[in-house]
């Protein structure tokens, strides 16, 4: 996030929440007058319910939680600090478990719960309550919960021709539904629920494969904007410090693999809230393990200090702590050998699914898809062995700041591998 003396001239990263801070503010109060409209009876769902018993029953999670509202420092850029208790944050929370996220031109809030958090997430309460086991453990419990509701026909009722609805125009041209399939005469165009309209597929004729022939050339495994390349990476680093340096143990959660990265290639991307969040296979060959790794959700890098609110800034960081997928696939080009695909969740932005048939011992071809991202994206990183890049089409990795970095459309070319076998 990009910080200046006027909360107007806050400027958010990745379209997740809206880029203006007081166009922001406007959504929080707009769904905190929703939320305290519903009274102090209002019914709380079950996981809010034990939520609250947890942090009654705990004092170092009370502590935490309690804390990180507290230490919202009085400089930020924000009109009004919005979240005054505990007790009003789990009832915002629980305004969001039965909604789903509108169109909106400019405000959009596609994370409700990283905006109710927001600048909670960058203290010094905040960093810990979100690396602590037993408050992860409860806002996977709400994600999932969320997460529900999002996979069930009650999240279908964004999907209308309003101006606030995905089906309108303006909606239509800024996703680019032309690009993707759905029935255009069919009720809500065919989606049986929120997560399955943002899960949509690509027409047959939409992002075709490059060089769908030869080996040698590796594609983008996700629609993502570039955010880092790094060689020579280390099996182990202090991926917590400035400039976040990928540690191969903890990026691969101790795989068996990791001997044979060490030294290698890291690519790292990052997919906006309107891209296409299905992943890719970015080459052809033998899948050799995939696997679900839990870890962290609202985590960010302190090391990043005023921009840790910013999830963004936090990427590299997050590929080692959050909620990723890891799918191992032995290519068919010998130079590429074997190498990895990691999903990584971004906030709540943070369910990977990977496809039933990715299982040791399928061959994909390059381009098949191997899984998504339940609501949302978030970032990707492709890890390459010693000496297998020959070169990356990318002209530049471009300051992650920079509103108008190119697209890589998935499963255009990304690299080339060397044609010798000395890798």
């Amino acid at each position: 996030m990009t910080i200046n003396a006027s909360s107007d001239r806050v400027r958010r990263l990745g379209g997740w929440l809206p880029e203006r801070q007081d166009e922001l503010e406007e959504w929080i109060a707009g769904h905190r007058e929703r939320a305290e409209a519903r009274g102090e009876d209002a019914p709380l769902h079950p996981v809010i319910t034990e939520f609250k018993e947890l942090i009654a029953s705990d004092p170092v999670v009370r502590l935490y939680m309690t804390g990180m509202i507290e230490q919202v420092p009085q400089s930020k850029p924000y009109r009004k600090r919005h979240l005054t208790s505990v007790d009003q944050m789990l009832l915002l929370i629980n305004e969001v478990l039965t909604t789903a996220p509108e169109f909106s031109e400019g405000g959009m809030v596609t994370t409700p719960l990283t905006a109710i958090l927001d600048w909670t997430m960058g203290t010094e309460a905040g960093f810990a309550a979100h690396r602590d086991p037993r408050i992860v453990a409860m806002f996977r419990k709400v994600l999932n919960a969320w997460c529900e509701f999002l996979s069930s026909a009650d999240s279908l009722y964004v999907l209308n021709d309003s101006p606030s609805g995905w089906m309108s125009e303006k909606a239509r041209q800024v996703v680019g539904m032309d690009d993707y399939q759905y029935d255009a005469d069919a009720e809500h165009w065919g989606f049986t629920s929120w997560n399955d309209f943002f899960t949509r597929r690509l027409t047959a004729t939409s992002r075709p494969i490059a060089a769908p022939d030869d080996d040698k050339v590796i594609v983008s495994a996700c629609e993502s904007t570039p955010y880092k390349i790094s060689s020579d990476v280390q099996r182990q680093s202090r991926f917590w410090v400035k400039n976040q340096p990928y540690s191969l143990e903890d990026l691969l959660a101790r795989d068996e693999s990791v001997d044979q990265f060490v030294g290698g290639t890291v690519y790292q991307a990052f997919l906006s809230a309107l891209n296409y969040h299905r992943w890719h296979a970015p080459v052809a060959g033998t899948i050799v393990r995939a696997y679900l790794k839990d870890g962290t959700y609202f985590s960010e890098a302190d090391s990043e200090g005023a921009d840790a609110v910013e999830p963004i800034f936090s990427q590299s960081y997050l590929a080692h702590v959050a909620a990723r997928a890891i799918i191992l696939i032995q290519a068919d080009d010998p130079v590429i050998g074997l190498m990895a695909v990691i999903p990584v969740g971004m906030v709540e932005v943070s369910s990977c699914v990977i496809d039933p048939e990715i299982v040791p011992g399928h061959h994909v071809n390059k381009g098949d898809e191997l899984g998504y991202f339940q609501f949302g994206g978030s970032t990707e990183c492709l890890v390459f062995r010693p000496g297998v890049i020959d070169q990356f089409a990318l002209a530049a990795i471009p300051q992650p700041q920079d509103p108008h970095a190119p697209l890589v459309r998935v499963r255009s070319k990304l690299a080339t591998a060397r044609h010798d076998e000395k890798a």
